[in-house]
């Protein structure tokens, strides 16, 4: 079996956002982190190519103070070495746009755990930069309602505890942490769910 023979043509990506608040159209996306997903010969679901990016905020953003304390992230520190919005989303995107060309796919899906909050800002932020956004415009695959599902929690790290996935609240909130234990959960309950 292929990846779009899976998920209707889909190519499912793993995409965590840290952020300097909840409202996309106003608030600072701080760091990016895109997971792409491929099924091996065995069938089986698993982590493929990693996009990870800091992210300078956008001119006029507003950062909240509460959510720069929550994720921890000094948006003055050089360290960082932060790209802008277009340069990290280009990058994102063309890996993207490439991955679903070689898988024959019809579009890019976010996967995501409350994956409408990372659409949100991944369509606000490829808005402001006016660049093609290769994922679809609202259909997500949202790893809260699977880990409800699956083992009756939506909080991310209850659900990795209860599936059994390894989980360090000092790396949480990190989006390529996120992103790399998103992808784990995903991938396990795809592998779970028999498919024909």
């Amino acid at each position: 079996m292929q990846i779009k023979d899976r998920i209707r043509g889909y190519l499912p990506v793993v995409i965590d956002i840290e952020t300097a608040g909840f409202n996309d159209k106003t608030d600072a996306m701080l760091e990016i982190c895109a997971i792409m997903i491929d099924i091996d010969k065995e069938d089986m679901f698993y982590p493929k190519d990693v996009c990870h990016f800091h992210v300078e905020p956008f001119k006029g953003s507003n950062l909240e103070a509460a959510a720069l304390k929550f994720n921890g992230i000094d948006v003055h520190n050089p360290l960082r070495m932060a790209v802008s919005e277009k340069q990290a989303l280009s990058k994102i995107f063309q890996a993207v746009h490439a991955e679903i060309k070689t898988q024959e796919c019809t579009r890019a899906i976010l996967v995501g755990h409350n994956a409408f909050f990372d659409l949100g800002f991944l369509y606000a932020a490829s808005n402001r930069a006016k660049l093609k956004n290769p994922f679809h415009q609202f259909s997500t695959i949202d790893t809260v309602s699977l880990s409800a599902l699956y083992y009756g929690e939506t909080v991310l790290a209850k659900a990795m505890n209860v599936a059994g996935i390894e989980w360090n609240d000092t790396s949480a909130h990190s989006a390529l942490y996120d992103t790399q234990k998103t992808a784990e959960l995903f991938c396990k309950i795809f592998n779970t769910q028999q498919y024909s």
